[in-house]
Formats: C-alpha cells, sequence, structure tokens
C-alpha cells in the first residue's frame, strides 16, 4: 500500500518536473537573448564555434523546484536544501550575468553550504566497514562539530563544482546528472520506507526531471546551454540529498554509495587538480585536460563522447545499487570495468610515459600525433598499392608521384602540424600533374597499339 502511494508520487513528480522544464527552457532562451546572457566562443577551450544562450538553468530550477512542491516529498530537511538550492542558484546566474570572480563564486558556495550545516544538514558520523562486529552492527566513528562542518562543506561544495566541470558538452552535466539522480533515487526507494528515505527518493526524481525536460534543448547540436546557474545548482542539489537520511544499515558506509554513484565527477575533477599542481598552475584554471576533451580529442565527436560518459555513469550507478542490497562481488566486477574504460580514456596509445606526463599530457597534442601517425600510414599505403599495379603492369614502379607520396610522408611525421598542412597543400597539385601525365602517357600508348 504504502510502495503503490510512493510509486504513484514518484510518477506525478517525474511528469510534473519533466513538463515544467521543457516548457520554460524556451521562455530562459528568450530571456538570455534579451538580457545578453550568451556564452561566446571566446577561447579554445569552447567546443562550440557559434554564440549559445546560457540561461537554460532556468528550466531546470523551475522544473525541479516544482516537482518537489508536493506535501508527500516535503519535510523540513528537504524545505532546507530547497532553499540552498535557491541560493546556489543564484549564485550561479550572478556569475552568468556579471562573470563574478573564482574567489567570489567560491565564498558564495562556502556561504551556503555553512548555512546548510547550521540548519542541521551536515555528516555527523561514518560506519567502520573493517571494524569488529558488536552485537550485529558495525562500529561508528562520530565526528566533532568541527570536523563534521569540514567534511559536510568540503563535500557540498567539492561535489558542487564536479558538477559543474562536466558542463563541458552539450547535453553532458544535465544527463549524467539525471542519470546519478535516478540511480540515488533508486536506491532510495529501495530502502525507503524502512529508513524513511522515500522523500528524498522523490526529491532526487524531481531533480533528474528537471534535467529530462530540459535535455532535449541542450542535447548536441544545443540551442541552449545550462550556464552556472544550472550546473551549480545540480551539483548543490545533488550533494545535500545524498547526505539527507543517508543508508544507516549496519553493513553499509553511508557515504559510499553517492561516493560512488558520482565517481566520475569526483575523478575528473580530483584529476584536473592534480593535473594543475603537477603543471605549476592554480586549481581553479579552466584547461582542456578533462575527460570529455580526451573523448574528443580522440575524435569520437561530441554525440559519442557524453553518450561514453553516459555509460561509464550509468555503471557506477548500478554499482552503488548492487553495494546497497549487499551485492558486492557483482559490483566490484562493474566497478573494474568502469575503471578500465576511464583508463583508456586517459592513458595515452603509447604508455611509455611516465605517470606525471599521461596526467599532465594534452589531449590534443595526442590527438594531433594520432592525426599525424594514420596519415604516415594512408600514404605509405598508398604509394605501395600503385608500386604493386605498376608492377604487375611491367611499368616502372617507381615514379615522381611515388617519391613526392614519400617525402609528404616524412613531413607528416614532423611535430609541426601546420608545417604538414601547408606540405600537403604544396604537393598535392605537383602529384596530380605527375598523375596527369601518366594518364596521358597510357591514353597514348594505347591509341599507338590500337592504330598498329
Amino acid at each position: 500500500m504504502h510502495l503503490n502511494f510512493y510509486l504513484t508520487k514518484i510518477i506525478e513528480v517525474l511528469a510534473i518536473g519533466i513538463l515544467v522544464a521543457y516548457v520554460t527552457t524556451p521562455l530562459s532562451i528568450k530571456l538570455a537573448y534579451k538580457f545578453d546572457i550568451i556564452d561566446k566562443p571566446r577561447d579554445d577551450r569552447r567546443v562550440h564555434n557559434r554564440p549559445i544562450p546560457r540561461f537554460g538553468g532556468m528550466g531546470i530550477f523551475l522544473g525541479s523546484m516544482a516537482a518537489m512542491i508536493i506535501p508527500a516529498g516535503m519535510n523540513t530537511s528537504i524545505r532546507v536544501a530547497m532553499l540552498g538550492g535557491f541560493m546556489m542558484y543564484a549564485l550561479g546566474v550572478a556569475d552568468d550575468i556579471m562573470d563574478l570572480k573564482p574567489m567570489v563564486k567560491f565564498t558564495g558556495q562556502l556561504i551556503t553550504a555553512s548555512f546548510v550545516y547550521a540548519m542541521g544538514i551536515r555528516i555527523r558520523f561514518v560506519n567502520l566497514m573493517l571494524a569488529p562486529v558488536e552485537n550485529g552492527s558495525k562500529a561508528m566513528l562520530y565526528f566533532g562539530a568541527g570536523i563534521a562542518y569540514l567534511i559536510t562543506v568540503l563535500w557540498i561544495v567539492g561535489i558542487t563544482n564536479a558538477v559543474n566541470l562536466m558542463d563541458g558538452l552539450d547535453g553532458l552535466a544535465a544527463g549524467s546528472t539525471a542519470i546519478m539522480a535516478l540511480s540515488l533515487a533508486y536506491v532510495a526507494y529501495i530502502h525507503g520506507i524502512r529508513l524513511g528515505m522515500m522523500p528524498v527518493c522523490i526529491a532526487f526524481c524531481a531533480i533528474a526531471a528537471g534535467c529530462l525536460g530540459f535535455l532535449p534543448y541542450n542535447f548536441a547540436p544545443a540551442k541552449t546551454f545550462m550556464g552556472d546557474g544550472g550546473a551549480l545548482y545540480l551539483g548543490y542539489m545533488i550533494a545535500v540529498l545524498s547526505v539527507i537520511s543517508p543508508l544507516k544499515r549496519a553493513t553499509m558506509v553511508g557515504a559510499i554509495i553517492p561516493m560512488l554513484v558520482l565517481a566520475v565527477p569526483i575523478f575528473d575533477t580530483v584529476f584536473a587538480m592534480v593535473r594543475r599542481v603537477f603543471r605549476h598552475e592554480s586549481i581553479m584554471k579552466a584547461d582542456r585536460g578533462h575527460l570529455h576533451h580526451h573523448l574528443m580529442a580522440a575524435g569520437f565527436g561530441q554525440r559519442r563522447s557524453v553518450l561514453i560518459i553516459y555509460g561509464i555513469v550509468g555503471i557506477m550507478g548500478i554499482v552503488a545499487v548492487l553495494i546497497s542490497r549487499d551485492l558486492y562481488k557483482d559490483a566490484f566486477f562493474l566497478f573494474t570495468i568502469a575503471v578500465l574504460y576511464l583508463g583508456i580514456i586517459i592513458v595515452p596509445r603509447q604508455p611509455k610515459k611516465s605517470l606525471r606526463k599521461i596526467i599532465t599530457q594534452d589531449p590534443r597534442e595526442v590527438a594531433r600525433q594520432q592525426e599525424r601517425e594514420n596519415l604516415v600510414w594512408m600514404l605509405n599505403t598508398e604509394r605501395e598499392r600503385r608500386r604493386a599495379e605498376r608492377e604487375a603492369a611491367g611499368e616502372d614502379p617507381d615514379t615522381q608521384s611515388d617519391l613526392l607520396l614519400a617525402e609528404i610522408a616524412r613531413d607528416a611525421a614532423r611535430p609541426d602540424r601546420r608545417a604538414t598542412r601547408y606540405t600537403v597543400r604544396l604537393k598535392k597539385a605537383e602529384i596530380e600533374r605527375e598523375l596527369e601525365k601518366q594518364q596521358k602517357a597510357k591514353e597514348n600508348n594505347t591509341t599507338d597499339h590500337q592504330d598498329q
């Protein structure tokens, strides 16, 4: 009876959130053009080549908030989370409009996280899985007020920025957040009645609904971006809702499940921080070394890169669900697959470099090297094919065009990409002229044989 009641509410939440977000996102596009909230391709980090509105977070915000204002899904903690969500969204909108300095934005995030902590949403303890069992339950490690504050604020601010960093390709942040929210909602649904987590389940469904209603306008080619308003809001809500009513079963650490679901953005953020430290740069400096940049550099394109990351996020969501049900062996198998995929994305094709070089490598340079190798291979293959054809016909296997192809292949192997392009353009006309001469010679020979 209770499950049927909550299942009805979940369907209602999804319907309301998707509908409101889908209807209000076109309005956000009009407002973005009116107030010039436009993302213009000003540097090489951006993958789009035309100005695009970046106020779409309004649709996500309104859709998820409308879906959460349902009596069955409301309690004091959810209301506090919603109020903090409004504060974080307002901070993101201010950044979209005024382009706030990183320290100002970071300070605003700290204030919002501190407010949530003061209102009672905090990480108070973790379960010690390896500690001896007493009375059928694992030992608990409780934190003092200072440690609890630091851990809670670090979690909220860290996940908020991790999701924000994912917003680099069309549909990536919205779709990934929807998958993460639905995974956490399912975990809450499984244990909801017994542990009192159904309001959290409904709230996660509301977040997912806002993302799904916005996604048709954001998937490649995007009509609008969510901007910092949407990205900060989504990251904050995922972080805060994962703190409310965590799993407290004796066999599980409450923090592990949301950490597993959020493993991809967490990994990308930590990897970015380590990369920038190794480069002796500020950890807040933007670059093109994120997971989606590696996939783009490998030639997958926006849509396929996004779908690949969706798949990895989905695998980690399943891992979290399996662990919540004590299926550790199955979870470990899938977790290993996800880690292997992440390694394939990050590690270059020739992993003979040091770990430091692998971490600090520029994916664009890796792509250029791959392009040069492919070009050299194609040129050499074409040269060998032509030689084989002439040898079979009893003709001279070495011609001027072969020498030109060999020269282009040598130039293509050079690291100077512009020199390679220039050489290819320069020599292409010479090769075409040589081929025309050969064709005319063949036609003349054919005519002479016919005359004879």
